[in-house]
């Protein structure tokens, strides 16, 4: 006699609309004893400004350029950028497994505050607001770029994930090419909008909105969820519950 499936307790697949991928889900490894690396939270009192950091107010950053006496947001080229916006000869010799291609674009730090001691959380509803306009007015210049055609907003959050510095910043990455990833979703979307003449995300919001299952939070602007095709358990996607071409509106 066959067991009766329970997404809860068997393994599965899923499938990603957006990459028009299928992952594997093992729910039962949920059970197994762990003896593995456990993170420590890290509790720190930093100062409102530290001598010693290079994105505060004033301060020299690592390559000898002084910062300015700055409050609120500011925006520079970062020192040590993965793109370089640089003009570059390419004969286009390439074969087969060794295949290249020059990547040309801009990469910007944004400093959320002069207060070292801040996390974007942290800050109030207004330096947050001026946060996202600063986001909104680098994301129209970089795009106006001809030769820009991605720009990516983002922040790495804590040591864990990379984030070489505590004061409270963000990265802009603008590129000359779409990243794989990045155009798949997007053929994804447009195929979607074609055959049923609506938004993919439209409708798989409607339907996490009827399930109740995955919501972590919403209010009349965002719903932040765990998608349905989630490979990890802290993954959480916000999705506009209004129309919007870009950041930008």
């Amino acid at each position: 006699m066959n067991t009766l499936f329970d997404p809860k307790k068997h393994p599965h697949r899923r499938y990603n609309p957006l990459l028009n991928e299928w992952i594997l889900v093992s729910p039962q490894r949920a059970d197994r004893p762990w003896q593995g690396q456990k993170e420590k939270v890290t509790e720190e009192n930093r100062p409102v400004h530290d001598p010693d950091c290079y994105l505060c107010s004033g301060n020299t950053r690592a390559n000898g350029t002084q910062n300015p006496l700055y409050t609120g947001s500011y925006v520079f080229n970062n020192d040590f950028g993965a793109l370089l916006n640089t003009e570059i000869d390419f004969s286009g010799e390439h074969s087969g497994f060794f295949t290249l291609l020059p990547e040309r674009g801009i990469n910007r730090v944004v400093c959320f505050s002069e207060d070292h001691s801040l996390t974007l959380p942290e800050m109030s509803l207004e330096q947050i607001k001026n946060v996202v306009e600063v986001w909104q007015e680098q994301f129209n210049e970089l795009g106006a770029l001809e030769y820009i055609n991605y720009v990516q907003i983002f922040e790495n959050k804590g040591s864990i994930m990379g984030c070489s510095n505590p004061h409270p910043h963000g990265q802009i990455w603008a590129q000359s090419s779409i990243p794989t990833m990045v155009q798949k979703t997007q053929d994804q979307l447009k195929f979607y909008f074609e055959k049923h003449k609506r938004t993919l995300l439209e409708d798989y919001l409607e339907q996490e909105i009827k399930a109740g299952e995955r919501i972590v939070t919403e209010n009349e602007y965002f719903t932040a969820l765990v998608p349905f095709w989630a490979s990890w358990p802290y993954e959480i996607m916000i999705v506009s519950r209004q129309k919007r071409e870009n950041i930008a509106g």
